[in-house]
């Protein structure tokens, strides 16, 4: 009796912080936002028939696709360096800054860089090239992309170096009085023991692909560049317009995606093992 004493504070703030608004959200999707009348499945084939909702889902899919893989393979690629390196501890804590950085000085830096006028197009016409409108093109696509990999790569990287911390050095020891090569033992000791933890890592940086918004939004608005343009934005869009039960509809369709993706990656992870 006592444990679930001690349980009740976090089971009640979940319960009113979490559970009531997905359940608000999910009988939201079957209803009109006016009225509140039971409408079924008409809100979920409006969403799908918006312009607007497919191209922020092509977007956002086409994000996650570039970014994940990217994201994932340049972190495990730096902690191993860092692995080797003398004060490799020191530099891991500095990847770790952009975390702390306000999204406004973000901003600040992302517009002073990409803008038409800006540091990067100054560097390229200096070298004779010609500048790129980054955020007026489907440059902007990648300006995204950046951003992502800068925010996001140190904390992965100390992911890593964590998974990697929890290899026994004997193990490897092992593997090179048999004869075993640098390659040998990264493809036959390290993967296989970074199984469990690389589907943590892949998950969390799924999600935190949606939280690029921010500094998106800050930089180029409501309505940006097509290819910039994100079911976050529409999210937004919609919010100011009122229109509650479109979102409710998207936020089920993109939550049933996101937890599709989930245990797909779940099951190719247990069918691996």
């Amino acid at each position: 009796m006592a444990r679930w004493l001690f349980l009740l504070p976090n089971l009640l703030g979940v319960t009113v912080f979490a559970l009531f608004p997905m359940l608000e959200v999910l009988v939201g999707a079957f209803r009109s936002a006016i009225g509140s009348s039971w409408v079924g499945l008409q809100n979920f084939r409006t969403v799908l028939s918006n312009r607007a909702f497919r191209l922020a889902a092509w977007n956002t899919g086409k994000f996650m696709l570039v970014c994940i893989p990217l994201l994932l393979c340049l972190s495990l690629l730096l902690a191993l360096g860092l692995k080797q390196v003398l004060g490799g501890r020191q530099l891991r804590s500095a990847f770790l800054l952009p975390m702390a950085v306000p999204a406004a000085s973000v901003v600040l830096a992302w517009k002073l860089l990409f803008h038409e006028n800006g540091l990067l197009n100054a560097a390229l016409e200096s070298f004779g090239a010609r500048g790129v409108n980054w955020m007026g093109t489907s440059a902007s696509f990648w300006v995204l992309v950046i951003s992502y990999l800068w925010k996001n790569l140190g904390y992965t990287v100390v992911l890593w170096t964590a998974a990697l911390g929890a290899i026994s050095p004997s193990v490897y020891e092992a593997a090179q009085m048999d004869g075993a090569s640098g390659f040998q033992s990264f493809l036959y000791i390290t993967l296989p023991n970074l199984k469990v933890s690389a589907y943590s890592i892949a998950v969390l940086s799924l999600l935190n692909s949606f939280k690029v918004f921010r500094e998106a939004w800050l930089v180029a608005g409501d309505y940006p560049q097509e290819q910039m343009y994100l079911v976050q934005h529409l999210y937004n869009n919609w919010f100011r317009e009122l229109d509650y039960d479109k979102i409710a509809a998207a936020s089920v369709l993109v939550s049933c995606v996101v937890l599709g993706l989930i245990a797909l990656l779940r099951r190719a992870w247990d069918k691996e093992d």
